[in-house]
């Protein structure tokens, strides 16, 4: 047996008492399920599994623990001085920062007296890796010990400039020494103005030359100020990146909270909104103990009993280290969920970060597709699960001719030419991008495996960018067609990881090689490339993303949750303001959105039910040192109108996930219409299902339009007022109104 498939077998004899006996009871608040336990132990014997000097994230502490082990030999000086030059990226990557820089210290006398030419050499290399721990040190000392509301947020200011100023002040130091040898180096020019950032000393403590000017930050719309009240409302989590999902998953009309993180250890977690402001830890009462680990979690009712479920989704980006479990957690409607991913069918080992639901033969249940990461030497198809309802799945990929190879970053489903069936978007990174059409049955008419895709990228002018990332399907321009946006991660001339010297020439209008995003708009079946033109032209090099409407405008707006393993990679994540389906206004610093932390698993969800979109953020890298703590950002409010939607589906989907929503309302030269499709939004974070519309200064809703594609049918719904919530039936006429109860908490003043 391979070492995977033993530890399978030794898990499940373990527990075959358990398990042999079928389907489960429902789990009782703070019991954990046999198969949940089951789970547990997988993960962590395929963590025991893990070869640490095979893998650069997560265990950077092993790795340092065995490289400095090896450094107690007597070594020849060739040997000696790469690996001590190993171990301090070691250290720092594991936030051992005053260990690291020691043998900083020793690495350069050693160097000084035995190889002073290599020294030169590498000497700006060497004061690079004190600068980013200095950085480090002041990072953990201000932003994450004194997580103030203003912590970390770019231009940084207020209660965010450092207290403990020792980090950033000896940081300088070295990135004066550094741009005195290379003036034109732009990662040393960029972390120095981020430096007196945060002692308070920008811009005028920046030399001239060197100085970015604060204009280069400047919002291009007075959005006002969202206050990040993570830390007040108990969701300040200090993690590693991971996923997060915003959803109502007890039926209380208030939304719940769920994150993941990606290390081995780190527990799911589940956060149920107390409705005042607070959201209480429920993981235990849940049954969630030892679901560890986690890159991304997607939402979705696969088995149609009204009850939110959750995938979890492990291994992206950790290679051939990377063969972990998937987890699907049911959920039981009791407060409780249970791993039944064995149960299920979709108990597989492989690296993957994203996935889609989709009822992609219209049958009426939640299929699902899982995008898998193929490294040479390593390959892990993507796969398609037919959903059989009865609690299984059943894999139809090669058939369905969607087991695609390639390193996937981001998937997404869509109905992008309005035939009824929803068709696939997977973004690979490194290669060319593919959009799926859905072509319906092939073979036996009604049958899962008759269904066919056929790849139509090319055709359709949506390959681009070869370098990306997360990805989202959206009406941006509101005239009924699904428009795509997609991220850009990476170098143009080059595969690699995108690095700060691009995004700080971005900034100051130099030359990039960085790679930027794609806006892609629907034309009626194929797209035109509009980036340019929507201002999105930018290199921001986005993981975690999602989209929302900040200001009940009726148009979607886009946040982009950006960085890279490297810790020196502190940039902005950045908020884009859609103007009216025209262009997109970057809004980041006006909205208080810049912070410079990894940003993640994004959502927009109202989270204290006051009638405006709310925004979570799971923050954090995947160096076990760049940990980071979760934002919340609390909107202000405005005084446009709003329109909240449930949707059930009865031959449709329970959820409705994939139902096109059309909104008829009264605009300044006649009806305006909005659109909206039914689903978690964007590949790298999960918004609600239920549909919050922002109505813009309309003040009468003339009608709602339902397009449920299993049947083709088009229920419409008139009467309904705006800045109420409504429950809408799949076939049942009119719709019952709804209460999503407020947050008994005051709004905090706006500063």
């Amino acid at each position: 047996m391979m070492p995977q498939a033993r530890l399978t077998a030794c898990v499940s004899a373990a527990l075959a008492v358990a398990v042999l006996s079928g389907a489960e009871a429902p789990t009782m608040a703070g019991h954990v399920s046999p198969s949940t336990q089951e789970m547990a132990a997988l993960l962590q014997q395929s963590a025991a599994l893990v070869d640490p000097m095979a893998l650069s994230l997560v265990v950077n502490d092993r790795r340092a623990d065995l490289l400095m082990r090896q450094l107690t030999r007597e070594l020849p000086l060739a040997e000696r001085m790469p690996l001590r030059a190993s171990a301090v990226v070691e250290l720092i990557n594991s936030g051992r920062i005053t260990e690291a820089l020691k043998m900083l210290q020793v690495l350069e006398s050693d160097a000084r007296a035995n190889d002073p030419l290599g020294w030169r050499k590498s000497e700006t290399g060497a004061r690079m890796l004190e600068v980013v721990a200095f950085l480090r040190m002041a990072e953990d000392q201000n932003c994450h010990l004194n997580n103030t509301r203003d912590a970390c947020l770019a231009p940084i200011r207020g209660q965010g400039v450092h207290v403990r100023r020792e980090g950033s002040t000896r940081a300088i130091q070295a990135l004066t020494e550094i741009l005195a040898r290379e003036p034109d180096n732009l990662r040393a020019r960029w972390l120095l103005n981020i430096a007196h950032m945060t002692l308070g000393t920008y811009p005028g403590g920046v030399p001239a030359p060197q100085r970015i000017p604060p204009s280069a930050f400047a919002p291009a719309f007075p959005l006002p100020r969202f206050d990040n009240v993570a830390r007040e409302a108990g969701v300040d989590l200090y993690a590693l990146s991971g996923g997060a999902i915003l959803e109502d998953f007890d039926g209380d009309g208030r939304l719940d909270l769920m994150v993941s993180s990606i290390g081995f250890a780190d527990q799911l977690r589940l956060f149920h909104n107390s409705g005042n402001g607070s959201f209480e830890d429920r993981t235990d009462l849940a049954g969630l103990t030892g679901e560890v680990g986690g890159l991304n979690l997607i939402q979705a009712d696969y088995n149609n009993d009204g009850f939110v479920d959750v995938l979890v989704l492990r291994g992206g980006w950790l290679g051939t280290q990377g063969r972990f479990p998937l987890s699907l957690l049911r959920n039981n409607g009791n407060g409780t969920f249970t791993d039944v991913t064995r149960e299920a069918g979709v108990l597989r080992f492989a690296p993957t970060q994203t996935a889609t639901w989709l009822d992609y033969d219209g049958d009426g249940w939640l299929d699902l597709f899982v995008g898998n990461e193929s490294t040479p030497g390593d390959e892990h198809p993507c796969e398609l699960y037919h959903n059989e309802g009865d609690g299984t799945f059943r894999s139809v990929a090669p058939q369905a001719g969607v087991a695609v190879v390639g390193f996937v970053k981001g998937v997404v489903s869509g109905d992008y030419d309005n035939d009824g069936r929803p068709d696939l978007y997977v973004s690979v990174f490194g290669g060319d991008n593919l959009l799926f059409h859905n072509d319906g049955p092939s073979g036996a008419a009604g049958t899962a495996g008759g269904w066919h895709f056929t790849n139509v990228a090319a055709a359709a002018g949506v390959t681009a960018p070869r370098a990306s990332f997360g990805t989202f399907f959206f009406d941006y321009d509101n005239d009924g067609w699904l428009d795509l946006f997609v991220a850009g991660y990476g170098r143009k001339s080059a595969d690699g990881l995108p690095v700060v010297e691009d995004v700080a020439a971005d900034y100051l209008g130099l030359p990039s090689d960085g790679e930027t995003g794609r806006l892609y708009h629907n034309e009626g079946g194929t797209f035109r490339d509009v980036t340019k033109a929507a201002n999105l032209s930018k290199v921001v090099p986005a993981m975690g993303l999602n989209f929302g409407d900040l200001d009940n405008d009726g148009w979607l707006d886009i946040y982009l949750g950006t960085g890279t393993p490297d810790l020196g990679m502190l940039v902005p994540n950045r908020m884009f303001r859609n103007a009216e389906g025209r262009a997109f206004q970057d809004v980041t610093t006006a909205g208080n959105f810049g912070h410079l932390q990894k940003g993640h698993a994004v959502c927009f969800g109202d989270v204290d039910n006051d009638g405006d979109e709310d925004v979570f953020e799971e923050m954090g890298g995947a160096f076990l040192a760049d940990k980071a703590r979760s934002t919340l950002y609390e909107n202000p409010g405005n005084d446009n109108g709003w329109l909240g939607l449930e949707l059930a589906g009865v031959r449709s989907n329970r959820r409705a996930m994939g139902a096109r929503v059309k909104i008829v309302v009264d605009g300044t030269a006649g009806p305006r219409f909005l659109y909206r499709t039914v689903g978690s939004g964007g590949s790298f974070g999960a918004s609600p299902l239920r549909q919050e519309i922002g109505l813009g200064p309309a003040t009468r809703v003339e009608r709602v339009e339902v397009f449920w594609p299993v049947t083709g049918e088009t229920q419409k719904i008139e009467g309904l007022e705006a800045r109420h919530r409504y429950h809408i039936r799949e076939g049942s006429p009119g719709a019952r109104e709804v209460e999503w109860p407020p947050s008994t908490r005051r709004r905090a003043s706006v500063r």
